[in-house]
């Protein structure tokens, strides 16, 4: 076996050699001290910037909801106002409406009375006048009868008057008889 086989064999892929290694170390803390001074902060402040904004978004958004859920309240307020409102006009609608029939039927009421009074009042100044022109032709009819009987003229009008008034009286108290029996 020859010499390099034998260092060959002795030296181990897998162990770096130390000058390899400190080099490769040392190599290693430039980087990342170059890193860590230029790099990081720049990651560490975009980082925080957007935590900033993540919370702040989560904020904004939990405000917003506070302040729909308030105006959600308030809608549920104004709509149950509006009900309430609604249902005491409607009452009131009906309450009106009720009183409203009734003075109506009152109004009604006095209108049927009205035409029935005028009626009654036209019928009494109908019976009036159509006795008072009976009273005429009965008393004109007995004028003449009683001017053919008696053989004269009947044609005063004292006298005439005084005969049909008897005549007449006459014939209310034969009504009056004949109503009683």
């Amino acid at each position: 076996m020859n010499l390099l086989q034998i260092a060959a064999e002795e030296q181990n892929p897998l162990i770096p050699e130390i000058p390899e290694l400190v080099v490769g170390l040392l190599a290693f803390a430039i980087v990342f001290a170059l890193f860590a001074w230029k790099l990081l902060p720049s990651i560490n402040k975009v980082l925080d910037e957007r935590r900033a904004s993540i919370e702040g978004g989560i904020e904004e958004a939990e405000a917003a909801k506070a302040e729909a859920q308030r105006v959600l309240e308030e809608y549920r307020e104004q709509l149950a106002d509006a009900r309430h409102e609604a249902a005491r006009l409607r009452q009131e609608a009906q309450e009106q409406g009720a009183t409203l029939i009734a003075e109506m039927r009152a109004e009604g009421q006095r209108q049927k009375e009205a035409i029935i009074e005028a009626g009654h009042a036209q019928l009494e100044a109908d019976r009036k006048q159509a006795a008072e022109a009976l009273r005429r032709d009965v008393g004109r009819i007995a004028t003449d009868l009683a001017g053919r009987v008696v053989g004269e003229s009947l044609e005063d009008h004292a006298r005439q008057s005084r005969v049909i008034d008897r005549f007449l009286a006459e014939l209310d108290e034969r009504a009056e008889e004949g109503a009683a029996r």
